[in-house]
């Protein structure tokens, strides 16, 4: 490796809620690192995911979809959106064709403003005629006229391997941030947590999904198999005997679907205990939002 020729940089991809972030993220490193599902507000942290090569490595930051705070949560959330624009060395705003402006827009502003390359992902393309397509790219044409345009489907990988070309030329001359092996910058257990909420989101509606965090008590590795202990927390009693289910049958649900994408994504056979605890009013108690990754 050339140190002097190497090219490093940040990546920050910024939006609302499900406009297909993660997906994006996923589609550009070649993993699922980032869960993915149809509900909103599905990520909740800012995550890292690194894409490297001989002479480049690009560190793409996956964020909360842009949301006007209710939570303590939430605007712990947001806080991730703030770092990433702060620290970009490349911005992407990622929209639909449904997408005419952010839920906050404070940000969109912030955004219009930024000094570094900014690229504007009209994603979800496959799914709209080319009239409306048309007008998409009109709007944001005239909205941030700084900004290069790429319609895109992240899902099906349309324009996602020029994508990456483009964002490699842009990309400053420096030293790599990382080791050129580490993939992420989350350690194992977020990923345990992840695949258990991403299960939860798939499985549980209204409310549920938003009230529950995940926390791995324990993570033993052995050779050909990881031992898994997590507890599910959720804020009421009622909230409780939902996720458990009869007999404990949707708790089991949640669990099966979780080994199987953990056995994926380590590659090795897991063992996965799960408990579920009431942890009251968690989302707005700074201390269990310390505990849980959301605040400084």
């Amino acid at each position: 490796m050339e140190t002097e020729n190497h090219k490093s940089g940040y990546i920050s991809i910024i939006g609302n809620p499900n406009v297909g972030k993660s997906t994006l993220m996923n589609a550009l490193i070649g993993k699922d690192l980032s869960i993915t599902t149809h509900k909103a507000q599905t990520t909740r942290h800012r995550i890292l995911g690194i894409v490297n090569g001989n002479h480049f490595q690009m560190v793409l930051s996956d964020t909360p979809g842009v949301i006007k705070p209710v939570y303590e949560m939430q605007s712990s959330m947001m806080n991730f959106v703030k770092e990433a624009l702060v620290d970009a060395d490349i911005l992407i705003y990622m929209v639909t064709v449904e997408d005419l402006g952010l839920k906050e827009p404070a940000f969109l502003e912030r955004i219009k403003k930024s000094k570094v390359p900014l690229l504007i992902l009209i994603n979800k393309i496959d799914t709209v005629s080319q009239a409306i397509l048309e007008k998409c790219v009109d709007y944001w044409k005239k909205e941030i006229p700084q900004a290069t345009l790429f319609p895109i489907s992240a899902l099906t990988g349309f324009y996602i391997p020029e994508l990456l070309e483009h964002l490699l030329t842009l990309l400053p001359l420096s030293p790599p941030y990382f080791p050129k092996d580490q993939m992420t910058d989350k350690p194992e257990r977020f990923f345990v947590n992840e695949a258990i909420r991403e299960q939860i989101l798939e499985h549980y509606s209204q409310e549920i999904p938003y009230a529950v965090e995940v926390v791995t008590e324990s993570f033993k590795e052995e050779i050909t198999l990881i031992k898994i202990n997590a507890v599910i927390l959720v804020e009421r009693e009622t909230q409780k005997g939902i996720i458990i289910g009869h007999k404990g049958s949707s708790l089991k649900r949640v669990g099966i679907g979780a080994r199987k994408s953990l056995e994926t994504f380590f590659g090795k056979q897991i063992h996965l205990e799960l408990f579920v605890k009431v942890a009251k009013n968690w989302r707005n108690n700074s201390q269990q939002l310390r505990r849980f990754g959301y605040s400084n």
